[in-house]
């Protein structure tokens, strides 16, 4: 009787309370856990104690690329812990490379974060799913991202799934990724790929390597256009595999240890925002948007395919920072099936979408005054032209105005153009019952 194919799990862990029950439900819920070769690059302070204590039994202690390494065994799984210092991180991809440096050729790869949740018999579900596109791609992944969960003890859990969409450029020149929900009966085409959640061939390692100098803003754009260029067909799944914690409001990130009084402490050798710069050049000169390149080395695009073509699919032209209206009207395109017949009548099909997100104080703005009758929500460029506007009163302000805490509000603006606009100023002023115009208040965009 042939065995079951073994799965490489990647998990980067930074200073995550939710690992040992997000390797629990990983274990128990698979139908083959003894094909499971599991490897975490643990960011943190702790002994291995924190492991053995669960009942995870040590095999082997060894030194790998410098780092202690813990081998151990979990009803019939392996796991393999390469540990650092939390002050010692990198950032998201280095851990992930590091974790990737464990890979022993098995069938197929899996990557996640290590605050997931598992359906029952997964390993079996995504092995099934992924074989079911072998027909329509030499090499399909499955990339998504996963619904949501809430830890505790009548942990929730949300019942959907979503495939991946264009949300708006980065500062920086970026695609910036969101979801919608979907109703498929089978998995749905899709140009992005979440990197909390990758399933593909083994041979994807080799491929598509994390690139360990992005530091964290960059990564899915980027690795979508490599796995694309490369060959490789991204498809968001049509049924739950798993189950993701996004919030995580309470818990340790790299970008607050990482930060400027640690460096001149001399915890950290570069603040995150240092990092963040370096990955940013790569991300950019990987896209062909960058002013200085970089050498990307091994890191960079494939040769089965073109950006040129990935950008056609995606619907977004990554130097003008412009989308096709299909990607950001309704209907949310992110994948088109045919190419267009003329480049230069795609790209004047493109719209420049502005978005952008304001935290204000309530001190600076108090949208919940009562004597307002309504604002004057304004945008302007560098020649002090009005490029959009809205009139916000009551009847309309949940729609981009959310009080977060008693302190702050979120404006939330949004407006396509067919041309770059070049928004600089936004500014905000309450037409006042009884009194007329108040005082205008200005905020850079």
């Amino acid at each position: 009787m042939q065995s079951a194919p073994s799965i490489f799990v990647s998990i980067a862990s930074y200073r995550d309370p939710e690992l040992i029950p997000t390797l629990h439900d990983m274990i128990k819920t698979a139908k083959h856990p003894e094909n499971l070769n599991i490897a975490i690059f643990w960011q943190d302070d702790k002994e291995i104690k924190t492991f053995l204590n669960q009942g995870m039994r040590l095999i082997k202690k060894k030194k790998h690329l410098g780092y202690p390494l813990h081998q151990l065994k979990y009803k019939h799984a392996r796991i393999s812990i390469l540990s650092v210092h939390y002050y010692e991180s990198k950032g998201a991809c280095w851990a992930r490379h590091m974790a990737e440096s464990l890979f022993k050729n098995e069938t197929y790869f899996l990557q996640i974060d290590s605050h997931c949740r598992f359906i029952q018999n997964w390993d079996h579900e995504m092995i099934t799913m992924l074989n079911s596109l072998r027909d329509k791609s030499p090499k399909p992944i499955l990339s998504s991202y996963p619904p949501a969960y809430e830890p505790g003890e009548d942990e929730k859990r949300k019942d959907y799934v979503s495939r991946l969409i264009f949300n708006a450029f980065s500062p920086e020149g970026m695609v910036q990724m969101t979801s919608m929900p979907v109703k498929e009966d089978a998995p749905v085409r899709c140009g992005y790929l979440a990197a909390g959640f990758v399933f593909s061939d083994g041979s994807f390692v080799h491929d598509v390597p994390n690139d360990p100098n992005i530091f964290f803003m960059g990564e899915e754009i980027a690795m979508a256009t490599r796995a694309f260029t490369h060959g490789y067909d991204t498809y968001a799944p049509n049924k739950i595999l798993l189950w993701h914690f996004y919030t995580r409001k309470n818990h340790s990130k790299v970008w607050t240890d990482h930060n400027n009084e640690a460096k001149k402490s001399g915890a950290v050798e570069l603040a995150w925002w240092e990092r963040d710069k370096i990955a940013k050049s790569r991300v950019r000169t990987l896209l062909g948007t960058g002013p200085d390149a970089v050498e990307l080395g091994r890191y960079t695009l494939g040769t089965q395919r073109s950006l040129q073509e990935f950008e056609y699919r995606l619907g977004v032209n990554f130097n003008k920072r412009a989308a096709h209206p299909d990607v950001a009207g309704a209907k949310k395109v992110s994948y088109f099936a045919d190419l267009p017949t003329s480049h230069d009548q795609w790209l004047e099909s493109l719209i420049i979408v502005n978005k952008k997100t304001l935290k204000i104080e309530k001190h600076e703005v108090d949208f919940t005054r009562e004597d307002v009758e309504w604002w004057h929500i304004g945008v302007y460029n560098p020649q002090n032209a009005q490029v959009m506007v809205e009139k916000v009163d009551i009847s309309n302000m949940k729609k981009i105005i959310t009080k977060t805490d008693d302190s702050t509000f979120e404006l939330k603006l949004a407006f396509n153009s067919e041309t770059d606009s070049n928004p600089r100023t936004i500014r905000i002023c309450p037409y006042i019952r009884l009194q007329g115009w108040g005082d205008v208040v200005e905020k850079p965009w």
